[in-house]
């Protein structure tokens, strides 16, 4: 695959040192680039992750008309926050009418306070937004640094985060703790996709 070869050496990294990040012997990135063996999916993701460019692109494929690449980006706490991760971990496909919508992402789903609605390893399915109407379910963000999905209640100028498990208590936000905390919406979950 010469895409591969053409993107570590625009990088200026050896091919053992491309090995060493995706984890591999250099033999095994000699033979992607020589097109004998194709990297497997962990490889790909690290590839397309450490490169920029979408699995398509390394692939040397056309991206597919109707559907559309979207990373998934580390996790998401469905419980107590927990600290936003970005690092991709995955992606997912969705259609080119969601994709026209704005921009998405995909997260993975830790914990349990979501159930039984949403579970631990669901992926949703995020269109970036910084507003949410009450009710809808969103992407929170804590500190600049905790991640959160719940359902999002407005209260007059405070926000009330649910948890659809009983066994959670919501969480409360008074008007001046949105600022001063902050609390900042990052996305509204527009899409779940459970896995088995």
């Amino acid at each position: 695959m010469a895409v591969i070869k053409d993107l570590r050496r625009k990088k200026g990294i050896t091919q053992s040192e491309l090995a060493a990040l995706c984890g591999v012997h250099q033999t095994a990135v000699s033979q992607w680039e020589n097109g004998r063996t194709l990297p497997d999916k962990n490889s790909l993701v690290k590839l397309s992750d450490f490169f920029g460019v979408s699995i398509d692109t390394l692939m040397n494929k056309p991206s597919v008309t109707n559907h559309n690449s979207i990373p998934v980006v580390g996790y998401v706490r469905a419980g107590c926050p927990a600290e936003a991760i970005e690092n991709i971990i995955d992606y997912e496909d969705i259609s080119s009418e969601m994709a026209a919508k704005g921009d998405h992402f995909g997260l993975k789903v830790v914990g349990d306070s979501m159930s039984p609605r949403i579970c631990q390893d669901d992926i949703v399915i995020v269109r970036k937004q910084n507003y949410i109407e009450s009710g809808e379910i969103g992407v929170v963000l804590i500190n600049n640094l905790d991640a959160t999905i719940k359902k999002v209640i407005k209260n007059g100028t405070g926000l009330t985060l649910i948890p659809f498990n009983p066994e959670y208590d919501p969480l409360v936000f008074t008007a001046e703790e949105i600022v001063t905390l902050p609390v900042t919406i990052i996305g509204k979950v527009v899409e779940l996709r459970g896995k088995f």
